[in-house]
């Protein structure tokens, strides 16, 4: 037997962006998209040095091994193997940005300069520019006579200033330093404003485009900002500081959930150091100052890096010069069927259909709650908010049905990640408009996707409608991230979201379903039932299989069920974006099991369960993935698909992503993330579905 049967959760989560960061090398994806791959590739980064790494610095400062945990490892040393590839990681990036760039200015004419580039014709722009947009906005700490440093923001970057002082007499005259004597230093902080672009596009010059980063504009004014002091040499290098960003929450009785969250949310600036990263151009002595002032100690990644952090801005590059810098954009095809011109709700009452977003519009979400908020029929629409837009028509068309005498009801959950201020802002609109919200399960996060109206039928009846999703019920995110979204009137399926939504208002009340599979209490189970299924069928000789895609998969008790799946004979194929524990091939162990990632222009993130089932497959969609937290401490739905058309439209999808050939990536024990070889046609498997589609529409006119 394998002596290791897992992959570390956390060194698994490194090797997907690692992934992201072979699409900012893949010379095939144009330029500018490849400069924003290396900005998800420093956002993801960020994220998980405040979660991940916190976590396991936690562990380790606990003076616990957290061996069990962290799949074998000890915390202490998963810290320095993090830290190790995180500068490798660092290291090849930086190197990544220069070929980049270099093809912008040698092939495109967009030149990215520093300071020291700027040209006479440019010193005008570059100097107003500074006096009127970012002096304003800058916020400058001289260090060297604060007794303690104030707060440094979580992953702002600063400027760490260095002057060295010109020698002066009491009598305040310039003096010549006697041998031996060092000069007296000056210790500045300049965090960089989040408020202002971080690439600011200066005038043309012989046909071409030219662009500083903010750091450098700043760079370029330094003296106009330290004017006041009598330096002889000044140097700024940048740095950024990563904090815990765990929500650690008030068990005041007398404050409301909102407050506590908004609270810890703030507390949040207050956090531990987690991840420290400066220039590997700064001098030992302003480095070892900084460190001590900011009480940097070993157990925090100390990562050596370029000249610029934050590189999480390169999302928002400029779009800049022709066409081939960018993705084509594809309009957003329609769902067959259901036209955006008609009544949603009457087609949903007819036949489920499945939206697939990007490549099918999400406006139909949008459209179908404008409908309900309008309708005199409809009585109630209950909803689950995981993550909103920053503009959304979701929570604007809730507001509205409230206004037009609707009962709502708002599931929303306030400890999305990251996204806690922008969920308390909705929370406290729509309840001051009259939205009836719930915060949520003590001890869950609740994470499900999901929907369900009542409408008055001419028969006096009430009928109800809805719709449950993979995804967030976001306008933003849904152009980028793929999720399946299904609409039904199946009177059973959404009877049990009704139940579901008992259980967050009565968290006593367990009920028990028959066709969704629900987390906390039913999801572990049911699925281990489903794979148990599979290896009944294949020691009979029925047709067996399983095919899962999902986001990650790390939960060890269900690894070890595919294992056993495996040895049975069964085949399994897996599709796993990012967190991947099992090892798949391994003789006697896994034989049978074969993973793959693809990682392309869209971030794929639907969960998809297929079984066999003897040749009557059955298909689920889900929110969860196969992780202890999605299984155990939150509330999830995976919804089975009964439609058959629909059934057959979700293994297609799936079959079409198997079979890529271009943008998979290969698991195996080496944890290299080799490109599937071509041995069959080329497919490119986002290309291929919005092909598919674009298919099915053209059919459905015919």
């Amino acid at each position: 037997m394998q002596e290791n049967k897992y992959i570390n959760r956390e060194l698994s989560w490194l090797q997907f962006n690692t992934r992201v960061l072979q699409e900012a090398e893949d010379e095939t994806v144009p330029l500018i998209e490849r400069l924003r791959f290396l900005g998800i590739f420093s956002n993801n980064l960020d994220e998980f040095f405040k979660v991940r790494y916190a976590t396991v610095k936690r562990i380790d400062l606990a003076g616990k091994a957290g061996k069990s945990a962290l799949g074998g490892m000890k915390a202490s040393k998963l810290l320095e193997d993090i830290t190790k590839v995180v500068i490798k990681q660092q290291s090849e990036s930086l190197k990544i940005l220069d070929k980049i760039q270099q093809r912008l200015r040698d092939e495109h004419g967009i030149c990215v300069i520093n300071e020291k580039e700027v040209s006479e014709s440019q010193q005008k722009f570059v100097k107003d520019y500074f006096l009127s947009h970012v002096s304003p906005a800058l916020v400058t700490i001289v260090l060297n006579d604060l007794e303690e440093l104030p707060s440094l923001k979580d992953s702002a970057a600063y400027l760490a200033v260095t002057m060295e002082m010109k020698p002066v007499k009491p009598s305040g005259k310039i003096s010549k330093l006697v041998k031996g004597e060092k000069k007296e230093r000056k210790y500045v902080l300049i965090e960089i404003p989040r408020s202002i672009e971080r690439f600011v596009v200066l005038p043309s010059d012989n046909e071409k485009q030219y662009i500083i980063i903010l750091d450098d504009l700043i760079r370029y004014n330094l003296n106009s900002i330290f004017n006041i002091f009598e330096y002889e040499t000044i140097s700024a290098h940048m740095i950024k500081i990563t904090r815990d960003a765990e929500l650690d929450i008030d068990s005041d009785l007398s404050k409301s959930f909102i407050e506590k969250i908004s609270e810890s949310v703030k507390d949040r600036i207050k956090g531990d150091p987690v991840r420290f990263v400066y220039d590997k151009n700064i001098d030992k002595e302003t480095l070892t100052y900084l460190m001590n002032k900011m009480g940097i100690d070993h157990a925090d990644s100390i990562i050596p890096g370029g000249r610029y952090h934050n590189r999480r801005d390169y999302m928002g590059f400029p779009r800049l010069g022709s066409k081939e810098l960018l993705y084509d954009t594809k309009e957003a095809l329609p769902i067959p069927g259901l036209a955006l011109q008609t009544s949603l709700i009457q087609g949903t009452g007819k036949k489920d259909h499945m939206l697939y977003a990007p490549y099918q519009s999400f406006s139909y979400v949008v459209k179908f709650l404008r409908e309900a908020a309008l309708d005199p029929k409809v009585k109630t629409i209950k909803i689950t908010i995981y993550r909103l837009a920053k503009i959304s028509h979701i929570a604007s068309s809730l507001i509205n049905a409230v206004k037009n005498g609707k009962k709502v009801l708002v599931q929303i959950e306030l400890r999305a990640r990251f996204d806690e201020a922008a969920n308390i802002k909705y929370a406290e609109q729509m309840q001051r408009e009259g939205v009836k919200l719930i915060f949520g399960v003590p001890g869950l996060k609740v994470h499900c996707k999901t929907c369900v109206i009542e409408r008055e039928e001419n028969n006096g009846k009430l009928k109800k409608y809805g719709f449950i999703s993979t995804g967030n019920f976001n306008e933003s995110t849904s152009k980028i991230y793929t999720d399946y979204t299904l609409f039904t009137a199946n009177q059973e399926i959404l009877k049990e979201v009704n139940k579901v939504f008992d259980f967050f208002e009565t968290n006593y009340k367990v009920s028990k379903y028959r066709h969704l599979i629900v987390s906390p209490h039913y999801t572990r189970a049911a699925l281990t039932k489903l794979i148990q299924n599979e290896i009944e069928n294949q020691l009979e000789g029925k047709p067996a299989g399983i095919k899962l895609k999902l986001n990650s998969l790390s939960d060890y008790p269900m690894i070890d069920k595919l294992y056993q799946t495996s040895r049975a004979g069964v085949k399994v194929k897996l599709i796993v974006r990012g967190i991947n524990c099992l090892i798949p091939g391994v003789p006697g162990m896994s034989e049978n099991i074969e993973s793959i990632s693809v990682v392309d222009k869209f971030l794929e993130h639907p969960r998809v369960f297929i079984f066999e089932n003897a040749g009557n497959p059955k298909v689920y969609i889900s929110s969860a993935d196969l992780m202890s937290r999605n299984l155990d401490n939150r509330v999830e739905i995976a919804c089975p698909i009964y439609d058959n058309d629909i059934k057959q439209e979700v293994i297609d999808g799936f079959e079409i992503s198997w079979s890529d050939n271009v943008k998979a990536r290969v698991f195996s024990e080496k944890q290299n993330n080799a490109y599937r070889k071509k041995t069959k046609p080329r497919v490119r498997s986002q290309e291929a579905l919005y092909d598919y589609y674009l298919n099915k529409n053209e059919n459905f006119k015919q």
